[in-house]
């Protein structure tokens, strides 16, 4: 009797040794693998694509935490020439024509080209009978003279160093308006600015100073003054 109780009790502790090793080995074969994490613990993560496939970037920011921005285009001034005696368009006072005081108006620029040595100014009636007719031909005004006063002496030379043409009259200096009765005449004061001091002297022709002038024009304005006798 005691060796089948030893029989019986061997039985069993061999039965419970088979199922314990059926369990390691279904615990071993039907558990779920998991994955080390990386080296440094922590997971790593991938940027999503954009639309096109491509990683997005950020512009990189400025010393001071800004983003880098493009500045926009500078505008381009243009020169201009205006008078305190009259409007573009407007008609000229009769104190700047042969009829009244025939002095020249004041006159003013601005926009004035970089590299600017020095002005001309032409002053001619495009309305003449025999065609345009000249009325003042002025040189070599500084380049720091943004202007003419009113009233400029008719002489050859001047002061600060311009230089005036023989008119149509034939006489140096300005010689206003003075168009014959019937239609308005239009008279075109155009100021140019030049990168050059032209190498004339005093009483050229208009002809003597467009040529000296050719090629080095950086730009020019245009003021028209109208007058009616």
């Amino acid at each position: 009797m005691k060796k089948v109780r030893i029989l019986a009790v061997t039985l069993l502790t061999v039965l419970v040794l088979l199922v314990g090793m059926g369990a390691v080995a279904c615990d071993g074969n039907g558990g779920e693998t998991t994955t080390p994490p990386p080296g440094d613990g922590e997971e790593t993560t991938t940027p999503p694509p954009t639309g096109d496939g491509e990683e997005t970037t950020t512009p990189p920011p400025t010393e001071d935490g800004e983003e880098t921005t493009t500045p926009p285009p500078t505008e381009e001034v243009e020169m201009e020439i205006v008078s305190a005696a009259f409007e573009e368009g407007g008609t000229i006072p009769v104190q700047y024509t042969c009829i009244g005081q025939d002095i020249s108006p004041a006159l003013s620029w601005s926009g004035v080209p970089a590299g600017t040595q020095s002005f001309a100014l032409i002053v001619e009636d495009s309305d003449a009978v025999e065609g345009t007719f000249t009325h003042w031909i002025i040189f070599n005004i500084p380049a720091d003279a943004l202007g003419l006063e009113e009233a400029i002496p008719t002489t050859a030379q001047l002061p600060n160093g311009a230089a005036q043409g023989r008119n149509g009259f034939g006489t140096i200096g300005y010689a206003g308006p003075c168009p014959p009765p019937g239609s308005p005449h239009h008279f075109h004061f155009v100021v140019y600015a030049l990168d050059i001091t032209l190498d004339l002297s005093g009483g050229a022709s208009k002809a003597q100073v467009v040529n000296a002038m050719e090629g080095h024009i950086l730009d020019q304005a245009e003021l028209i003054g109208i007058y009616q006798r």
